[in-house]
């Protein structure tokens, strides 16, 4: 068994019935675990109120083929970071026959490594900021040449800020080096941007409207994005009519061309002209009470529990084949 993909079949639905058994995937064995908790459980208890027969299901404590043993027709995946956002699930999913949510493998695959997602980006035009491979010290020199300081240094593949440090002086390098080293294999650099963080959602083939973030903290980190009450998000995010245009065009090129697929988030970081440079795009963003696709789907006049449905609709893209 495996699943055919027709971007074409995702339609309204309008029974819970017709989505049949649901699994809504959570927690697993992440750094962001804690998170996909939080954000599958707000799924999950959306879902029910909808009249969706939707289940908990931690891969972490059960085996994947469990889906099928169990008679699951589909699954809202609700993990994060890698092990379940990277497209290891999605192709576990694949193999199984189980349609579900969202980006594909490849899409998958490629939105969570940062890194060849900038890389990507530059070549289908869409602006992103320079950037340094760290691969030791020996290239901490050609960083501060190149990029000076302030600068960040992140892992490629990790989501919530996990393993992101600001690095005001040189000799600081090593140590926000050493950081993001610990989560991931592969090291990046960027100057540090002073202009306005926006985040756009999309949501089957369309762009919410556009949410500017502020913060006290350093950097929209892990506190500031989950744990604190003084962040501000702002949305209307205060662009021009013109603007908010122009990022919903570069939001949905960019998400297209890493093989984004029926929801997601891209985030980007004015410049000091006031540009836009892509940061990086999110296929499984956030479910939170603090999370941004949510705030995004409430000022275009959609509650959290038709966001949820609207995101369970994604599966009708993928159905089952029998060889």
């Amino acid at each position: 068994m495996h699943l055919k993909r027709d971007p074409a079949t995702i339609k309204e639905i309008h029974e819970a019935r017709a989505f049949g058994k649901v699994a809504v995937l959570l927690g697993g064995d992440s750094s962001e675990r804690e998170i996909s908790l939080l954000s599958g459980n707000a799924v999950l208890a959306a879902l029910r109120r909808r009249g969706v027969d939707a289940h908990p299901f931690d891969p972490r404590e059960r085996p994947l083929t469990a889906l099928q043993a169990e008679g699951y027709e589909r699954v809202w995946i609700a993990l994060h970071g890698p092990g379940g956002e990277d497209g290891t699930v999605q192709g576990a999913l694949e193999f199984l026959g189980v349609p579900y949510t969202g980006s594909g493998v490849l899409g998958s695959a490629i939105c969570m490594d940062k890194l060849r997602t900038k890389r990507l980006a530059e070549a289908a035009g869409i602006a992103t900021s320079d950037c340094v491979v760290l691969r030791g010290p020996q290239d901490f020199d050609l960083a501060v040449e190149r990029l000076g300081v302030p600068m960040i240094v992140k892992p490629a593949t990790q989501g919530s800020s996990v393993g992101m440090s600001k690095v005001l002086r040189a000799e600081d390098l090593p140590a926000a080096f050493a950081a993001a080293a610990a989560t991931d294999d592969c090291v990046f650099a960027e100057p540090w941007l002073t202009g306005g963080e926006f985040t756009v959602g999309i949501l089957h083939g369309r762009a919410l409207p556009s949410i500017r973030i502020e913060t006290p903290k350093t950097f929209y980190d892990y506190e500031a994005k989950y744990l604190r009450n003084d962040t501000r998000y702002l949305c209307p995010s205060g662009l021009s009519a013109e603007a908010e245009q122009h990022l919903a065009a570069l939001s949905l090129g960019a998400f297209a061309a890493a093989g984004g697929e029926g929801w997601g988030r891209v985030d980007f970081m004015m410049d000091a002209t006031g540009r836009p440079l892509l940061l990086e795009i999110n296929t499984i963003p956030g479910m939170t009470d603090h999370s941004l696709v949510p705030m995004a789907a409430k000022a275009a006049g959609m509650d959290f529990e038709t966001l949820v449905w609207r995101v369970l609709e994604t599966s009708l893209m993928r159905s089952k084949v029998t060889a």
